[in-house]
């Protein structure tokens, strides 16, 4: 089996590593190609990555290459993490909203469309060569915003399942409340990419026992301390939202704390140059403790179980992932994608039926779902109409004069990116 992974330079791609050398009985990878254009940062993270298959005695090779051509060729499945424009465009993307007073974040709002616009064209160029070498891969799309991303891959006819940590990391959160295997416990799961809620908590499948009720009277503290929301909020919803919802539900209480204080970016270059002076340490052979710092918490673990699935070799049988609604949420589009529950297998992921949805939740999700068809659009096509109607349909923007402001500072800032600007 030969796994490419599309952006192996960057300082996650330990956690990934550590992750196949530890399970490789549920995914028994033969190669493993790094591919990233960052020669430096190439040869440092793939000599950690050798080291730690090493000391955990995996017998598979990994190869490190910056053509991608050669290093998709034949690949059984592809990982994409990758990062266009790098640190540098994730620092714009967290602060030039900040001046119209919106959220600056690189997955929603403003910078999140910014990163959509830099990234669908690169990704669907990526996934256009992988058809031409195997087009029975498997694209597993990690690169944010997961969503949009994964909607132009299946949109163009791509054999593509989006991937995000946040479902595994509820899962393993909570079983770790109940005193509980994570294999047991099971969550319906149901929105959009960063944008969803945990609405149940089951043990021993979709059929077992909702214990959130339980979690919230008894851990209802420990749970609003994690999301950053207060506890009373979540009694009154009666289910955990992720994290991301807190730029919905305090908005303009984040847009201050964001004023005040160095971005996520600036802190994330900051450790990856720490991260990567770890890795060109030749007797470092596993990932380092600082790398749980740097996010993507669970990812090795959700990105295996994925790919064993997909693969036919093994993996969970029920999954939270990114992939087309085909009506199991009947509000929106049978072609959007919706991040839920499914049954995953090697023809690909089926969603789970979904009980209906109070529609606190299903009226945002609809409304998001609109931004992102027109994100789409804009990624797609280009033009500034088409950005300006983006940024306008977001719940997180809305009004003219932010998006007119908006759409200027986004292509002032991303034009290199941007082929039609």
């Amino acid at each position: 089996m030969k796994l490419t992974v599309v952006g192996g330079g960057s300082t996650y791609t330990p956690e990934l590593v550590d992750g196949f050398a530890r399970l490789r009985d549920t995914l028994p990878v033969e190669e493993l190609v790094l591919v990233d254009p960052a020669e430096d940062r190439l040869e440092l993270v793939g000599g950690l990555a050798r080291r730690i298959f090493a000391k955990q005695g995996h017998g598979g090779r990994i190869v490190t290459t910056s053509d991608l051509d050669a290093g998709i060729d034949g690949a059984d499945a592809v990982l994409l993490q990758l990062r266009v424009g790098g640190q540098a465009a994730r620092q714009q993307d967290e602060t030039w909203p900040l001046e119209c007073g919106c959220i600056g974040q690189e997955t929603t709002g403003a910078g999140g469309l910014a990163k959509a616009l830099r990234t669908v064209p690169v990704v669907l160029d990526i996934a256009e060569r992988v058809r031409r070498s195997n087009p029975r891969a498997w694209i597993i799309d990690f690169t944010n915003p997961v969503g949009i991303v994964t909607r132009a891959l299946l949109q163009a006819g791509h054999r593509a399942v989006g991937l995000c940590n946040v479902a595994i990391g509820f899962q393993r959160k909570f079983a770790a409340l109940l005193g509980a295997a994570p294999a047991d416990v099971h969550l319906a799961h149901v929105g959009l990419n960063h944008l969803t809620w945990e609405t149940g908590v089951r043990l021993g499948g979709p059929e077992g026992e909702n214990v959130l009720p339980k979690l919230l009277a008894e851990h209802g503290e420990a749970i609003a301390d994690d999301v950053r929301l207060p506890r009373p909020l979540l009694d009154r919803l009666g289910v955990v939202p992720s994290y991301y919802l807190r730029y919905y539900y305090a908005h303009d209480e984040v847009v201050r704390e964001l004023r005040t204080k160095p971005s996520r970016a600036a802190e994330v270059a900051a450790m990856e140059r720490e991260l990567l002076a770890m890795y060109g340490d030749p007797a470092l052979d596993e990932k380092p403790a600082l790398l749980a710092k740097r996010g993507g918490a669970f990812y090795s673990e959700a990105a295996v179980d994925l790919a064993a699935a997909l693969l036919g070799g093994g993996g969970s049988p029920y999954q939270v992932v990114n992939t087309l609604n085909r009506g199991t949420l009947p509000f929106l589009p049978d072609d959007a994608v919706i991040e839920v529950q499914a049954a995953v297998g090697p023809a690909g992921p089926v969603p789970l039926p979904v009980p209906a949805l109070d529609p606190l939740f299903s009226g945002l999700i609809a409304n998001v779902t609109a931004y992102e068809d027109l994100a789409l659009e804009a990624a797609l096509r280009g033009g500034r109409d088409r950005v300006f109607r983006a940024l306008l349909a977001h719940p997180l923007i809305g009004q003219y004069a932010y998006a007119d402001a908006l759409t200027d500072q986004l292509i002032a800032h991303n034009r290199e990116h941007l082929a039609w600007a």
